[in-house]
């Protein structure tokens, strides 16, 4: 029963005092969920070098077909110390029949990704369906991620971005470990 003089926060749950099993569309990700750490490699023609940032990536769920999918990322000097924050997101994706997958992603920057794509057994391949940003933010008009759930247990990703009148080129990618248990 519902106690408004809980103390908050609820767990994610279909029931405020158990944790969820996952959702059965959820199970080609399930290896997705918790959260991931590790560095990466950026580029893009408009920066003028190329750089190493660290990336956490937090996958969750509540009992429902969605992943909560929060990142953030730094800046790495040549010693590998943090510089400044740089990357933020949150969002969801909703896991459909036969591995579909529709993403909204939004990041603090003023810009909102609608993507879609498929998930099969510990990859997901999204791809830009609508990209809106708000009247300041730099012009985005295309993404593509892929993350893959490799056999030693690494996340990889690698994101592709058209911006500023750029075609579709590859941007970032990042090996990341699991932090902690599950």
């Amino acid at each position: 029963m519902f106690d408004p003089a809980r103390k908050y926060p609820y767990p994610d749950a279909l029931r405020p005092d158990e944790a969820p099993a996952p959702h059965a569309l959820l199970a080609p990700l399930t290896g997705f969920l918790g959260t991931w750490a590790g560095q990466g490699r950026g580029e893009y023609p408009t920066l003028a070098e190329e750089f190493t940032y660290a990336q956490e990536v937090t996958f969750s769920h509540d009992g429902r077909p969605f992943l909560h999918y929060e990142s953030r990322a730094w800046l790495l000097d040549a010693e590998g110390a943090p510089l400044r924050p740089s990357a933020r997101e949150s969002g969801w994706w909703r896991l459909k029949p036969e591995g579909r997958v529709e993403a909204l992603i939004t990041q603090p920057t003023g810009i909102a990704e609608i993507s879609v794509g498929h998930a099969d057994e510990g990859t997901a391949d999204l791809a830009t369906h609508e990209v809106t940003c708000t009247p300041t933010a730099k012009e985005v008009t295309a993404t593509r991620r892929r993350y893959t759930l490799t056999d030693d247990d690494t996340l990889t990703f690698v994101h592709d971005l058209a911006a500023v009148g750029q075609p579709l080129q590859h941007h970032l990618s990042a090996r990341l470990r699991r932090v902690g248990a599950v």
